[in-house]
């Protein structure tokens, strides 16, 4: 875990640790709404040369609306970005902690929807964790 979510090293490559993140994630509750080729977009906007790295934007409708009915401004902080990168011939995900996130919003009734979402999020974490057992 960093400062700021769950990270985890696959044995696996890139596009298969896209594929088992979103399968992770589905089993949470979550759907992949936004998919940012980060690589793609530095190539296009840069002409830089970059890593294969993705940016995938997850939501669960019912915390979403639960957040939201709260705090309108918390949509600011939706979707919950999940990353995917290569690295050393494997792949890492990386997912946001609600939590980390919640410490830039002023408003103490989302915890409790915050931590609903942490303990699906790292659920995630130990299924893809898991995985590599």
């Amino acid at each position: 875990m960093s400062e700021i979510g769950f990270c985890i090293k696959l044995k696996t490559n890139y596009d298969d640790a896209i594929a088992q993140a979103t399968a992770a994630l589905k089993q949470e509750g979550f759907g992949v709404l936004t998919t940012i080729d980060v690589q793609a977009t530095l190539k296009q906007k840069l002409n830089t040369d970059f890593r294969r790295y993705v940016i995938l934007g997850a939501c669960n409708p019912p915390l979403a609306n639960r957040a939201l009915e709260t705090d309108l401004d918390v949509g600011l902080l939706l979707p919950c970005n999940v990353i995917v990168y290569e690295e050393n011939g494997g792949a890492v995900v990386s997912i946001v902690d609600p939590l980390s996130m919640l410490g830039v919003v002023a408003n103490p009734a989302l915890e409790s929807v915050a931590n609903d979402a942490r303990e699906k999020l790292k659920r995630v974490a130990e299924e893809l964790r898991a995985s590599q057992q």
